[in-house]
């Protein structure tokens, strides 16, 4: 067979990866959703209590898959697993365990978006010019500190974070440093939440998310996004006083 007949077939199948993840969230959003919830939670609480206290490592690994599951294939519940991790493992050993599995699971559809979808686009951008040319320019300037923001920032969805850079062509290595790093205040605050949930299905509430929002969280949260955007001002001030 000709290499003209071969290419289309290795190109299709370098956006496989990405278009099982599409699916997925597309299927797991309308048959998942009032699985992966507090409720569900709630109801098998005793159960999952007693196969801890029997199993920890055993669920400490199950734990960890489902969330690697849910966040490479960005299926909801993610903000349930993560208060699940601290209702399961305390705030210490919930927050690592969170970390671990988010971050693999965002560089699993890193690099799956990256080896089909992002490799065209990012081929693109090497060759585009203007207005283009200089964003993609100041983007590999600042490669971190954006990396970071698009981590720290409370506003931009963790699905967004995990494919915009995978698109654009930043570095994996910068990517998964980040990512491992810019998570880890938010978990703390959502492990720190799943702590307390004992108490909150002993009466009869609902799970209170809004404590994200409260200034002595959001605060510091805030406070690493400014440290974050430091270098790019700098940048941009020297640039100014340059020209």
């Amino acid at each position: 067979m000709s290499d003209s007949m071969q290419m289309p077939k290795r190109g299709f199948a370098r956006h496989i990866p990405l278009l099982v993840i599409l699916i997925a969230a597309c299927v797991g959003f309308f048959t998942l959703r009032d699985y992966l919830s507090f409720e569900t939670l709630r109801d098998n609480r005793e159960a999952l209590l007693a196969f801890r206290d029997a199993n920890y490592f055993a669920l400490s690994a199950l734990f960890v898959g489902a969330y690697i599951l849910i966040v490479a294939f960005s299926l909801p519940g993610a903000a349930v697993a993560s208060m699940t991790g601290g209702f399961l493992f305390g705030l210490v050993a919930g927050t690592a365990l969170n970390v671990v599995s988010a971050t693999i699971g965002a560089s699993a559809i890193f690099l799956a978006a990256r080896w089909g979808l992002g490799a065209t686009l990012t081929a693109k951008l090497e060759t585009s010019e203007g207005t283009i040319k200089k964003l993609k320019e100041g983007l590999r300037e600042n490669e971190i500190s954006v990396l970071f923001l698009l981590r720290l920032v409370p506003a931009v969805p963790f699905f967004v974070a995990n494919l915009v850079p995978a698109l654009v062509g930043v570095k994996f290595r910068n990517y998964l440093v980040t990512t491992a790093l810019g998570i880890i205040p938010g978990a703390i605050v959502f492990t720190w939440i799943g702590v307390g949930l004992g108490g909150v299905f002993d009466r009869g509430e609902t799970p209170d998310v809004s404590l994200l929002w409260e200034p002595f969280v959001i605060g510091p949260i805030l406070g690493l996004c400014v440290l974050a955007a430091l270098p790019i001002l700098i940048k941009a001030l020297r640039g100014k006083k340059e020209a």
